[in-house]
């Protein structure tokens, strides 16, 4: 699709056809996505339908699919348990000269339309009256043919060829029962040519083929610029498909071969050597090495990697040699999952931009009315001639096209997508991105979103004379023993203190207390206060160090040895490193942070103090989470939820813009808007700032579009023409073409917004 409305002509035609629920057509995107109901139509017909509005349709569909650009890259897959299909995929300009085409050929195809209209436009002025005016002489026409044959035989050309896609762009509009910038381009550049034609052969009259001829130029120029501008909207889902390699090294029978990445099966052996990019998803069978994820979760530093762990495709092994085993290809991977949602969003529509299409509509049918009535103005009221009415009627005409009105929303939405995916942000919709853009309140669930949600050893207190580095290598040996999560975060603490653990001659597990065992000849007692109380050990001094911790939400692990208290360990769920600083940034943005829990209060209090939240609320049931959210919303308040979507899945659903956290490689999250890469709390400020500045850039877009509209009227109506200031219609075509321009270069300004980052993020 080569200009803004022609989705309109996809989505009307579509329609109306049985069997269709709902069709999304976007022209920044090159794609139309076509929910129907099997039962009734088939992808067939749906490929028919298009065709016959002289469009081309290409892709396959299958249940829940979406067909895109990129289909033939393989990416895009099915999500299970979809009760409708979607198809499409839908580009062309009408009379199949983009049918197919990608948007850079698209952009050489109307280059060449504008060389060859530039081509014969230029001797079109010279031989014209115009053209006799500037030299001051009248240049003589070959073998001494009539001046208005001559310039009739320089315009076919332009007109045949160079414009041709707004004529039949224009039929198709009309047979697709809609108004559109071609419909405009069509009349202007059709009432010049045929009255002139007519002038030329049938009744008396000026000629003005230079009109035609450099008012198609101009268009065609405006265009070839908007399309050029419109690439860089596009570069998410380029730079995307161009992660994965194009080869993986796959072991059989022990020895490596070289295959295209699209052979590698679920099971293969890959053997990724340092340095290179990893084909697919897999899980790590032998090796460790440092792997760099930010191509597709945005994290900035690399992350250990060693047996057992998982991999995600496209991501970039930086030392170490690993041998693993594929468990995801093709539509599978992670990257094809982020891909996909990213053409989603990219392809969905924002209410603003559903508004913007609807006023386009009436937009066209003001400037066909104004043409028309500027025209009867000048002839009938004010008395001029026919061609004098006819100029200032067309450039009305022209200059009302709402082209940069079309482009205003969709390019600053594909910027915003694409600019959320580079870092790790997704947002699943336009609505999502909008809706982000109004949030006052984010709500975050405090398990695995604002903590680690696993516990930690946060400190250690130790009785007189005893040593924290001998507790805790001795405390470690007997939790080893055990299979506790309190347990493994002991011995998790001991490991990162690279403390060698000695042999437990004997282990007794105390179900409810803890256990006793017997180590380097000491007899230990690791548990809870029941555990010393049943063995007859007062706390003494380290007594109130408990109480002081189990108040303030940590869980306690008391340590015996040789029948006295010697430590009270302290457990707690840690928080992540950018909890406090991502909720900072919310209040510095006018978001006010809130934080929800099943824990007990003093619990929440702790974790909701330790990084600034204000607001908490505690002890609630992961049921009751969504009937918290509309509480909030009851208030006004503009609420978002994040969570780890599974659990959270009510409260992500009944949030305005639910955000799931820590999807990592899982990245369909269904009750989700927004799916956040990284584990990151951080992410949601990056969110919020990601839609603001869309929502900006669509503002102000809309804001030019409408201004530049309600002021170039009047003055291609001639309403200045008595102070001597008259717009002709080529001049009309530059500025309207100058408007696109504007709102397509303006929103990929958007890629250098200000983003905020954490402290240590690269």
């Amino acid at each position: 699709m080569s200009y803004a409305g022609e989705d309109a002509i996809v989505e009307g035609a579509l329609s109306r056809r049985p069997g269709v629920l709902e069709v999304e057509a976007n022209v920044v995107a090159q794609t139309a996505t076509v929910v129907f109901d099997p039962g009734l139509t088939s992808v067939e017909d749906l490929q028919g339908w298009v065709v016959e509005c002289g469009y081309h349709c290409a892709g396959q569909s299958v249940p829940g699919h979406v067909c895109d650009p990129y289909a033939q890259e393989g990416l895009p897959g099915p999500r299970d348990g979809a009760a409708v299909e979607r198809a499409g995929k839908a580009h062309g300009d009408g009379d199949g000269g983009h049918a197919g085409m990608s948007m850079d050929a698209m952009a050489r195809d109307m280059r060449n339309r504008f060389l060859v209209a530039l081509t014969f436009a230029i001797p079109t002025v010279l031989w014209s009256m115009v053209g006799a005016q500037v030299l001051g002489t009248e240049l003589a026409t070959p073998f001494g043919m009539d001046r208005d044959v001559w310039l009739l035989v320089l315009s076919l050309p332009i007109v045949l060829y160079a414009c041709s896609i707004f004529f039949v762009g224009a039929v198709a509009a009309l047979r697709a029962h809609t108004l559109d910038m071609m419909v405009l381009v069509a009349v202007a550049i059709g009432t010049a040519w045929l009255y002139s034609f007519a002038a030329t052969f049938f009744i008396e009259g000026d000629v003005f083929y230079e009109a035609s001829a450099m008012l198609a130029t101009f268009v065609l120029l405006g265009h070839w610029f908007e399309m050029r501008a419109r690439r860089g909207t596009n570069d998410a889902i380029r730079e995307l498909l161009d992660l994965a390699p194009p080869t993986a090294v796959v072991l059989r029978e022990g020895e490596p071969v070289e295959v295209p990445t699209a052979e590698v099966v679920v099971g293969d052996l890959v053997l990724i050597r340092p340095g290179a990019k990893l084909p697919v998803d897999a899980v790590v069978e032998e090796g460790s090495s440092d792997v760099d994820e930010s191509t597709v979760t945005g994290e900035s530093l690399p992350v250990r990697k060693g047996v057992g762990d998982q991999l995600i495709g496209a991501t970039i092994n930086k030392n170490g040699t690993l041998r693993a085993r594929a468990t995801a290809v093709g539509a599978d991977t992670a990257l094809a999952q982020i891909v996909k949602l990213v053409q989603e969003a990219q392809n969905s529509k924002a209410p603003g931009q559903r508004l913007a299409d609807r006023a386009a509509f009436w937009l066209v049918l003001v400037a066909l009315v104004g043409g028309l009535v500027t025209f009867l103005v000048w002839y009938v009221i004010v008395g001029s001639d026919v061609e004098r009415s006819l100029l200032f009627a067309i450039t009305v005409v022209v200059i009302t096209c709402p082209d940069a009105l079309g482009l205003a929303t969709p390019t600053a939405i594909m910027v915003g997508t694409g600019l959320g995916a580079k870092r790790g942000v997704l947002f699943k919709h336009a609505m999502g991105l909008e809706q982000a853009a109004k949030l006052d309140t984010v709500v975050f669930d405090k398990t695995g979103t604002l903590t680690r949600g696993e516990p930690e050893v946060v400190s250690i207190a130790t009785a007189d004379g005893s040593s924290e580095h001998d507790v805790l290598r001795l405390v470690a040996a007997v939790e080893r023993e055990s299979e506790h999560p309190l347990a493994e975060a002991v011995v998790r603490a001991a490991q990162a203190r690279s403390l060698t653990l000695p042999v437990v001659a004997s282990f007794e597990a105390v179900p409810g207390h803890g256990a006793l065992a017997v180590v380097e000849g000491h007899r230990l007692a690791v548990g809870n206060a029941r555990l010393l109380a049943r063995e007859g050990i007062s706390l003494g001094g380290l007594g109130p160090r408990a109480a002081e911790l189990a108040g303030e939400g940590r869980t306690t692990v008391l340590v015996a040895l040789d029948g006295a208290a010697v430590a009270v360990i302290a457990i707690a769920d840690a928080t992540r490193e950018t909890s406090a600083e991502a909720v900072q940034a919310l209040k510095d943005l006018g978001v006010r942070p809130v934080m929800i829990s099943g824990d007990s209060k003093a619990t929440a209090e702790r974790i909701a103090a330790e990084v600034g939240i204000d607001e908490v609320f505690a002890e609630v049931l992961p049921g009751d989470k969504a009937a918290k959210i509309a509480e909030l919303q009851a208030q006004g308040r503009k609420v978002a939820m994040v969570g780890d979507g599974v659990n959270d899945a009510p409260a992500l659903a009944q949030a305005d813009v639910g955000i799931a956290i820590g999807a990592g490689t899982d990245v369909a999250v269904e009750t989700a808007d927004v799916v956040l890469m990284r584990s990151d709390p951080f992410d949601v400020v990056i969110a919020i700032t990601i839609g603001r500045g869309t929502v900006r850039k669509v503002r102000q877009n809309l804001w030019w579009a409408v201004g530049y509209n309600s002021l170039g009227l009047p003055i291609a109506a001639g309403v200045f023409a008595p102070l001597g200031f008259v717009l002709r219609p080529e001049i009309a075509a530059i500025s309207m073409a100058d408007s696109s321009i504007i709102v397509a270069v303006n929103a990929v300004m958007l890629k250098r917004l200000h983003i905020p980052r954490p402290r240590g993020r690269a």
